[in-house]
């Protein structure tokens, strides 16, 4: 998968969590319009969890990818993130807050790959950085 100059290349791994969430965002419930995301983690023991993006007719009601996949990976009983990746269709890399202290609650250390339809890394977030924790 392409990464822009001046990104370390992605690990196999890391590369399989963009995949991972390129096939969720297929998957996708989005019938109001809006953003429609997929996303994977990976706890520490290298387990997988993918969801997409689910829309309600009222937004309260709707979920992120990233909030889908993290309820299915504390759900399992992880609480460990070891990474993270969201695929979406926005030409930057943008993360909601939200999500990012949810990813925090489990990593606030873990980069979160943010990367385009086509797996293309558009660039990679840290919730402690941004949030003003650590």
């Amino acid at each position: 998968m392409p990464e822009p100059a001046g990104q370390t290349p992605l690990g196999a791994e890391d590369a399989k969590l963009i995949v991972l969430a390129r096939a969720a965002r297929v998957r996708a419930y989005a019938p109001y319009g809006g953003v429609i995301e997929g996303a994977a983690v990976r706890d520490t023991d290298g387990r997988t969890y993918a969801a997409a993006t689910v829309q309600h007719k009222d937004e309260r009601l709707a979920s992120s990818a990233l909030r889908g996949a993290l309820s299915a990976f504390a759900s399992s009983g992880a609480r460990t993130l070891e990474a993270v990746a969201l695929v979406h269709d926005r030409t930057i890399g943008i993360v909601c807050a939200d999500d990012l202290m949810l990813v925090a609650e489990f990593g606030a250390d873990v980069p979160i790959i943010v990367a385009g339809l086509d797996g293309t890394v558009l660039t990679t977030v840290v919730p402690a950085t941004l949030l003003g924790a650590s």
